[in-house]
């Protein structure tokens, strides 16, 4: 019971229970139910009867007669067991050799070592690396992947996680103040591992523990023929997904990574809810090198004459993210709430495209004033200054950008240099990328990212032979990238020769401009100083 202490024989009552039953097939016959207030104003309906396993006709009767429990008196309109006289009968008996809780000896507590505090956790977590297998019985179930243990052979409790796993947030303890909302299949998977381990004895293999003081490794239930991997089933079942960085690190075990494609295959537990497909992407090779994809996209917001967002044309995440956010609107309103406005933050933003005010996913990318704020929309890519208190909102777990990645991927045209849009010849740039490339179905050449993380592309129109990369270059609004620029896009690629050739077809393109006085050619050959300005 939360912050009271154990009664005497408590412990050994709630052991000596779990070795009777936990685990074995029960026989149970309720005999009444009574209202249990819990709170002032809320009450549960519990229902009382009697428990019979094996040989055992009745747990309630063996508990009371070893003195590890006592009879509740009952008033005489009080509805009560039909053992009820077998009960007091027992207890007597109880009483009469001194059992239990009616010896004469005074109880004593036995000391176990609490390390659920993080201090102490790390300090002692050494001891339970070292000692490989331990066998430890689950005394409480957070979620489906953190527990509180007891470990009979170190004496202590500790808190405990699976390693290289990450388990939905089940819905938080009745009257929690501070609890967050239940995540997809979190309720289920705490209810899988309640099903699964409460109370029961396993098997954990201590390897390390997190800066709050929990104890990871790996987890087993059964023994001898009959055991088996919890975590695995955890997986299995969909309940729970694999750490993406352990499976990119190449540090996840092979088996939870066969668990959870069989349960994408099947669709099972957080798989069986509608993934927003990602955008065709760059094709990444193990050895971390980009090969040339193909896709055909449509630009979804322009930031310069070089720099813009797109969605990749025939994919379905942006509509299934639009009607997600739809629904989201239409669940919340348009109303602000609570949020902290902290740069890096994802969160709902407020935004109206002309057909109505409605939240989109956000992310905080600047604090202009303890009210205002500027936010990157994820899923199409423009910026917003926004007020916090009336255009920001908590965003639902369920759709975070580690569920559901951004689905407008930020790109630059590779190898091209175009000046800002404070300049003439940046905004003629950013005019002509508009007016060939805005609402059309374009092609893109995807070939890496660029060394500021931008995915470097080239993109024509249906038709065209040239790459707009190319037309902006010819008509002298932007100019090839400096060799740097060429050496770190091959140094990305598995083939740099895509990026040679292109290099060479914008040199050439660029070499025509200057002699034809073209844009910033006009004046003569652009120097050094206007280079920084590109």
């Amino acid at each position: 019971r939360a912050n009271r202490p154990d009664e005497p024989y408590a412990i050994e009552c709630k052991d000596r229970l779990r070795f009777l039953a936990i685990g074995k097939p029960v026989k149970v016959n309720v005999h009444y139910e009574r209202d249990i207030p819990l709170q002032p104003t809320v009450t549960e309906k519990r229902a009382f009867g009697t428990v019979s396993v094996g040989k055992n006709a009745d747990l309630g009767e063996l508990l009371v007669k070893e003195g590890l429990a006592t009879t509740q008196r009952h008033r005489d309109d009080d509805e009560r067991s039909a053992n009820y006289d077998a009960l007091v009968a027992a207890e007597s008996a109880a009483k009469e050799a001194g059992k239990g809780v009616h010896s004469k000896v005074a109880y004593k507590k036995a000391a176990i070592n609490d390390l659920t505090d993080p201090k102490k956790a790390k300090a002692y977590s050494g001891s339970l690396t070292r000692a490989k297998t331990l066998k430890a019985t689950v005394d409480f179930v957070f979620n489906g992947a953190l527990f509180k243990l007891h470990i009979p052979s170190e004496n202590c409790y500790i808190r405990f996680a699976p390693s290289n796993i990450r388990c939905p947030q089940p819905s938080p303890s009745p009257g929690s103040k501070t609890g967050k909302p239940a995540e997809p299949f979190g309720d289920e998977a705490k209810r899988f591992a309640r099903m699964n381990c409460l109370q029961r004895t396993i098997e954990i293999n201590c390897t390390g523990v997190t800066n709050s003081g929990i104890i990871q490794g790996g987890m087993s239930l059964g023994f001898g023929a009959q055991k088996r991997d919890y975590t695995v089933e955890l997986i299995g079942t969909g309940f729970a997904t694999v750490d993406q960085r352990k499976i990119d690190y190449g540090e996840a075990p092979r088996s939870l990574v066969e668990a959870q494609n069989t349960a994408k295959a099947n669709k099972v537990g957080i798989w069986s809810m509608e993934q927003a497909a990602k955008p065709a992407e760059t094709a990444t090779k193990a050895n971390g090198k980009s090969s040339v994809t193909i896709a055909t996209v449509r630009l979804s917001e322009i930031r310069s004459g070089s720099h813009f967002f797109f969605h990749t044309v025939g994919d379905a995440a942006p509509k299934v993210m639009d009607e997600s956010m739809k629904e989201f609107t239409s669940k919340n309103g348009t109303a602000g709430a609570p949020c902290d406005p902290k740069v890096g933050k994802v969160v709902a933003a407020l935004f109206d495209d002309g057909s109505g005010k409605s939240w989109y996913r956000a992310k905080i990318v600047e604090k202009l004033s303890p009210t205002k704020v500027s936010v990157l929309f994820l899923d199409h890519g423009n910026l917003a200054s926004v007020p916090v208190a009336t255009h920001l909102r908590p965003l639902d777990p369920a759709l975070d950008i580690q569920r559901i990645p951004a689905v407008a991927k930020e790109a630059v045209l590779a190898l091209i240099t175009t000046r800002s849009l404070e300049k003439d010849e940046g905004v003629d740039a950013a005019r002509m990328l508009q007016s060939m490339c805005w609402g059309k179905d374009l092609t893109a050449q995807l070939m890496a990212p660029d060394e500021n993380g931008k995915l470097a592309v080239t993109i024509s129109s249906s038709g065209s032979e040239e790459t707009i990369n190319e037309e902006l270059i010819a008509a002298g609004l932007a100019r090839v990238a400096k060799k740097p620029a060429l050496s770190n896009l091959k140094y990305a690629m598995s083939d740099g020769s895509a990026a040679t050739k292109l290099a060479d077809t914008l040199q050439a393109a660029e070499d025509v401009a200057r002699r034809s006085r073209q844009g910033m050619w006009r004046y003569g050959d652009v120097g050094d100083d206007d280079d920084d300005e590109i």
